[in-house]
């Protein structure tokens, strides 16, 4: 590479670099498994099932881009309501076992609301 082509290179990646990039609303991949956001009622039957409590369940940050797939979750927290300690199913296809579910539990992060 000549240096004329490397100057011209670096000078356009400062000006790519400087170009803002539009946001655009989430869309779910098809890679991101559904995640659904449970009710009260069905948290208690779920920690009963499972003879547990929310504080053994693995964690989901507030932020997580894959609770943007439930309808259910966007309206809550568009609506303002406490989302931290709520339950999440994650349904997500298995080979071995045809349909894997997941539990795990909402827990604020930096910035959460």
């Amino acid at each position: 590479m000549t240096p004329t082509r490397a100057r011209a290179s670096s000078r356009s990646r400062k000006s790519a670099a400087k170009t803002a990039v539009p946001s655009r609303p989430f869309v779910a991949h098809h890679l991101v498994p559904p995640h659904e956001l449970l009710s009260e009622e069905e948290s208690k039957r779920v920690l009963a099932e499972l003879r547990t409590v929310a504080e053994r369940l693995p964690k989901i940050l507030l932020q997580d881009p894959g609770l943007k797939t439930d309808p259910g979750f966007v309206k809550a927290k568009e609506e303002g309501q406490p989302l931290a300690g709520r339950l999440v199913r994650i349904r997500r296809p298995s080979e071995t076992a045809g349909l894997s579910i997941a539990y795990r539990v909402i827990v604020p992060g930096d910035g959460g609301a």
